[in-house]
């Protein structure tokens, strides 16, 4: 997996990255107010508008830094915020809210792949296609690592003893600075690629 830095494909990057994190992020609001809490969609969280969605450091910054050290982008929007209290079904619930992110990032990539596959575009939009693929897969595997605060990690919780959930909300402040020394220092890295091309050969 290889992306094009040139300004057309840099634009393909952008707007691949825009759309699915919009539709991730609205897919957590949307779940959750099906669910019973509107907190996320009080605050305009059930929306396809990136302005929504977008957190200066996470999502413009970091998927910039991760580029250009791994050729890869890896980013974290704006929390879509949720009472626990108001979910319907407890803990299961809030985990298909945390599932309904990655998982609507998983279709974007079928779709896009089955495009790619069975439509005669030409070799621009052939290729943005594959970037967008590309970048939804990415998403997908990513949010799934179930480390606080990913999404994975909320699917976990509701499925583990008591004393697991406890060691999950002690390291969450710390789960992005453990994620990224997992990636860089212990091999992570390694295997999410490994899992990422895995999963690419068999759409693409």
């Amino acid at each position: 997996m290889i992306f094009d830095f040139s300004l057309s494909g840099l634009i393909v990057i952008v707007v691949s990255i825009l759309v699915g994190m919009s539709i991730h992020e609205a897919s957590h609001a949307y779940v959750g107010l099906k669910l019973g809490d509107t907190t996320a969609a009080d605050e305009g969280r059930v929306s396809l508008n990136p302005l929504r969605h977008i957190d200066p450091l996470t999502t413009i910054l970091l998927p910039v830094v991760t580029l250009v050290l791994f050729h890869a982008p890896i980013l974290a929007a704006k929390p879509v915020p949720f009472n626990p209290d108001r979910v319907k079904f407890e803990e299961f619930g809030s985990a298909m809210i945390a599932a309904a992110g990655p998982l609507s990032n998983l279709l974007l990539a079928i779709a896009g792949s089955i495009l790619v596959r069975n439509v005669p575009f030409d070799a621009f939009f052939s290729n943005a296609l594959v970037t967008f693929v590309e970048i939804n897969v990415l998403l997908f595997i990513f949010n799934l690592i179930p480390i606080p605060p990913l999404d994975g990690s909320r699917v976990l919780y509701a499925f583990s003893p008591e004393p697991l959930q406890n060691l999950m909300s002690q390291i969450e402040p710390f789960g992005l600075i453990i994620i990224f020394g997992l990636v860089l220092l212990g091999g992570a890295g390694g295997l999410l690629l490994n899992v990422d091309n895995a999963v690419l050969r068999y759409l693409l």
